[in-house]
């Protein structure tokens, strides 16, 4: 296996860099916070743009729905995957990528190229109380129930400045407004549901009744006849199976696409098909113990993890040893479950690359993978009276113990701004511009997004668009990385998270974490990346550096103080 961020690529780099076409220009990056004093370390050069202009790249960006770091097969999983684990061995592997800790600011960077305060999304976009309250008690444009005005998505930019066809199948989640949905936002075909998942079959549960499903501007009802599913209509497969079609319809056609696939799957409830939950009955009764251990010698055998650098911490101390627990064979079920979840997944993204294979359309196509967040530790048991456990009217979480084994090696879940938390795998395969088979740990951003793929298919990130002043991106561009140049390939920076008060910030190989109500923590993430050490006592004058460089960053993106939330 190549791997770089380690060495260089050698002579196969320097044969890809000199194919690039540098006219067709490259996405402008204007980074924020303390940032802005590293402007020249951020700005993509012009020279990654397609090397054809004439043959831009059609993009697929796939998008699990809390998705735990060590879920696939190709990270270390006991789960089969081989759709995602032959798409890694294809392409590359991230062991460095970052996303928000929560599914809809992960969404909105994704698609602005910018932290998801300035994108509108400083929290949720509604749904329950306390969204409304923080939209309210922070009255402020980085708090809103939609992307700002002044946000641009990359389905618009791809659209109005390089000619894309533009589909999204799946999860929305940045607004439930019919005016924010997105064929306002550049889509020009919708399938999905514009607020949150947690429902696989229709109708949904009752917790989440009010769920719709849309087609383009308009409530549709869901029907069998969108995917021939065991019984009637599932969210992964109707999804997928619309996913799919758009490809057979824009492929071969002169003008690019980008599809955007946001699954539902993972994400709670446990519901799947009977047969597809027998696959796995039974696999988890060997327990979380054991099976953290199994995965984390897998990460490290693979190298995508150095067991010297990254140690496997101790059980999550509310985490009870498997030995103790009763009723193990629920346990077992439960994690069944969300195993024939991920495994549905994987399938169904097979479905969207074998329409891309079956259409000659591979090779001119970047297609990436990633999760919106890190497991959920969520313990959640709403379902109906008398429902199965796994069933349409079941709505139950896998909980904090397999949600731990998700996270392997890394500590922390949704919501966390620790590793666990924001670590997603990221799976990049474009034929001819990546090399087959390679990892990176370089460090990346779901901000880098939009300003990879506008740099890959040579458009220009603009200063306006349709009558609006855009705000400058936060991003940059990974192709560098992704194209396998070494360890200088991407310039060290800054980047910051926080979600509901927990705060992060990462600089090289220092990392500062701190859950709301509490100080900062410090590790080195070079030589403790599972983050089992706090430095902060050893090394004060770090920890002041990177909470004076978080405090500006906060201040220049809205962040709002949770004090005011939490009281």
């Amino acid at each position: 296996m190549m791997k770089f961020g380690a060495s260089r690529l050698g002579l196969l780099g320097f044969v890809l860099g000199a194919l690039v076409f540098a006219a067709t220009g490259c996405a402008r990056t204007q980074p924020s916070g303390d940032a802005a004093q590293e402007t020249s370390a951020q700005e993509s050069p012009a020279q990654n743009a397609p090397a054809q202009e004439q043959q831009r790249p059609n993009i697929v960006v796939i998008l699990a729905d809390d998705l735990g770091f060590s879920d696939l097969g190709s990270y270390g999983s006991e789960i089969p995957t081989p759709h995602l684990d032959r798409l890694a061995r294809q392409g590359m592997r991230f062991s460095n990528f970052y996303v928000t800790p929560r599914c809809a600011p992960t969404r909105a960077s994704l698609l602005t190229g910018l932290y998801n305060h300035r994108a509108g999304m400083g929290h949720m976009p509604g749904g329950w109380e306390l969204p409304r309250r923080v939209q309210r008690t922070f009255g402020s444009p980085h708090y809103q129930k939609h992307l700002r005005d002044r946000a641009a998505t990359l389905a618009e930019v791809l659209k109005e400045r390089a000619g894309y066809r533009t589909g999204i199948f799946g999860k929305w989640h940045l607004s439930t407004t019919r005016a924010h949905w997105p064929t306002r936002h550049g889509f020009d075909r919708f399938y999905g549901v514009p607020s949150g998942g947690g429902f696989y079959f229709w109708p949904p549960p009752s917790p989440v009744a009010d769920r719709k499903v849309v087609a383009e501007n308009a409530v549709t009802a869901p029907a069998a006849t969108d995917w021939q599913a065991e019984t009637g209509w599932h969210s992964t497969e109707a999804f997928a199976a619309r996913a799919a079609r758009f490809v057979e319809d824009a492929a071969g056609d002169e003008q690019p696409f980008f599809l955007y696939l946001a699954s539902i799957a993972p994400h709670y409830a446990l519901q799947a098909f009977p047969s597809a939950i027998a696959e796995h009955e039974g696999d988890y009764r060997t327990g979380w113990d054991r099976l953290r251990r199994r995965r984390y010698e897998r990460l490290t055998e693979s190298g995508l993890l150095d067991s010297a650098r990254a140690p496997l911490p101790e059980r999550d101390p509310y985490v009870p040893a498997w030995d103790s627990v009763d009723n193990k064979e629920r346990w077992d079920r439960k994690m069944a479950i969300y195993a024939a979840q991920v495994q549905s997944l994987d399938r169904r993204v097979g479905q969207v690359l074998d329409a891309l294979d079956r259409r000659g359309e591979r090779e001119n196509t970047i297609v990436l993978f990633l999760s919106d967040n890190g497991a959920c530790a969520e313990d959640m048991n709403r379902s109906a009276s008398g429902a199965t456990l796994g069933g349409p009217r079941s709505f139950v979480s896998y909980d904090r113990p397999w949600a731990h084994l998700s996270s392997t090696p890394f500590r922390g879940f949704k919501q966390d701004t620790y590793e666990g938390g924001i670590a997603s795998p990221l799976i990049a395969r474009w034929p001819g511009r990546i090399p087959e088979g390679a990892s990176s740990d370089q460090v990346g951003h779901v901000i880098d997004l939009m300003p990879t793929l506008l740099d890959a298919a040579g458009a220009t990130y603009p200063d306006s668009l349709g009558g609006r002043d855009l705000l400058s991106l936060d991003g940059r561009s990974l192709l560098p990385a992704l194209e396998g140049e070494g360890t200088d390939a991407l310039p060290e920076r800054t980047l910051f998270w926080e979600h509901e008060g927990n705060r992060a910030v990462r600089r090289g190989r220092w990392k500062a974490v701190s859950v709301h109500g509490y100080g900062w923590a410090l590790f080195d993430m070079k030589n403790d990346r599972t983050e089992t050490t706090d430095l902060s006592e050893k090394r004060p004058r770090k920890v002041e550096q990177l909470a004076r460089r978080y405090r500006q960053w906060a201040d220049e993106v809205g962040v709002g103080d949770w004090s005011r939330i939490a009281e």
